[in-house]
């Protein structure tokens, strides 16, 4: 099991805070905007004398109101197609050892949410990587790409969309390209959708399950986690329409016995949240993405791209080693007793070797903030012992 490269600098950012730093954390996609309050007020409202298990598939009444939600965005599901999971984890764990066999593979585009691999190594499956590149933003690999990483042992294909770590938005042209190839081969798509709402292209993100001809072959994932800032909330969905992986997947909820509870009356109250919020939020992190992304190019030797949804941006600093970079902006730098966490990028590569001089940065501090925060990285790069140019 890898370390996780989001948390794997803990002990670092500790010993900072005990010598009385501020630590500006851009590690980890812990939003920092207030949460619906639609949630609390179903929590407060729900008539209980403790905390009971739901149903193994989760509470029916969400189940249903999911499945309006999505209709609504033109995803039409059932909510016998819908499974409550705790968090958008727990489903792509589902999702891999109901579609692969331990042994088998699933290609999955680099870098990848670092705890894909972790995942597939809890299946016992195989992540093949298929490598994007900074110097083209990280854009898709052609169908010819992902045909030539195909062989016996291949099962699915695994996208997020947008993308985590790299703000990557993929066109329809681009799923439809996945799909065909999906349909040819005889193999799933396991589609990792939780940044649906944060989306800055001006179009639509388009589902997996949106598109023609491929209604047994697809897996969605979902979470509450970062559309309404309820990451400890720990509910997700897997959603198919294939019955057999419904199945499946459902015979593992079961095992562990229960999602959580207070989550699902929550994410119930959640649901009624009103569409300005969305607008809200997207608008706030749109003025972020902008702030981060001329304050990181204004730098000498930093290569920013374009970021054009989640809340990530992957960039490469004029660095040796991004992960000794990481480790010495919490030891032995401050600027005005201040200094910045970020996740080093290997641990987002699959392939040895690569992403050694590229930072994730979540940008999910307020503008002022993250201002600071940039501050730091741009003092800490010029006194950097080991910057390469």
């Amino acid at each position: 099991m890898p370390a996780s490269p989001i948390r794997k600098l803990a002990p670092f950012a500790a010993a900072a805070k005990a010598r009385g730093m501020e630590i500006f954390h851009l590690n980890i996609g812990q939003p920092d905007v207030a949460s619906p309050p639609e949630f609390w007020k179903a929590l407060d409202e729900a008539d209980h004398t403790n905390v009971a298990y739901s149903p193994s598939e989760g509470i029916p009444e969400l189940r249903e109101a999911m499945a309006k939600d999505y209709q609504k965005k033109g995803i039409n599901v059932t909510p016998e197609q819908i499974l409550t999971t705790t968090a958008g984890s727990e489903a792509l764990v589902f999702a891999m050892t109901a579609i692969l066999n331990p042994g088998e593979e699933v290609i999955v585009p680099e870098p990848m949410y670092a705890n894909y691999i972790g995942f597939a190594v809890m299946a016992g499956v195989k992540a093949v990587p298929i490598t994007t590149h900074i110097e083209d933003g990280f854009a898709l690999p052609s169908v010819e790409d992902f045909e030539a990483k195909i062989g016996p042992k291949t099962k699915a294909i695994l996208v997020c969309n947008p993308g985590n770590p790299t703000g990557t938005v993929y066109t329809d042209e681009q799923l439809e390209g996945l799909r065909d190839l999906a349909i040819k081969h005889d193999i799933f798509l396991i589609a990792d959708e939780v940044y649906r709402e944060f989306n800055y292209t001006g179009k639509p993100v388009k589902s997996m399950l949106q598109l023609e001809g491929i209604d047994d072959r697809v897996v969605m994932i979902d979470s509450v986690s970062k559309k309404w800032s309820l990451c400890g909330a720990r509910l997700g969905f897997l959603v198919s329409r294939n019955e057999e992986v419904n199945q499946t997947a459902l015979r593992a909820a079961q095992a562990r016995l229960s999602p959580p509870t207070l989550g699902q009356i929550g994410t119930m109250g959640a649901l009624t949240t009103p569409a300005s919020y969305y607008e809200d939020v997207r608008s706030e992190y749109m003025k972020r993405r902008d702030l981060l992304v001329s304050r990181l190019r204004a730098m000498d030797g930093v290569v920013c791209p374009d970021i054009n949804g989640a809340f990530y941006a992957t960039v490469k600093l004029p660095v040796e080693d991004a992960d000794h970079f990481c480790e010495w902006i919490l030891g032995e730098f401050d600027l005005n007793g201040k200094t910045v966490m970020m996740a080093p990028a290997s641990g987002f590569y699959e392939t040895p070797g690569l992403g050694k001089q590229e930072v994730r940065i979540a940008y999910v501090l307020n503008c002022e903030k993250l201002g600071e925060a940039m501050d730091c990285v741009e003092a800490a790069l010029k006194q950097y012992p080991g910057r390469t140019n």
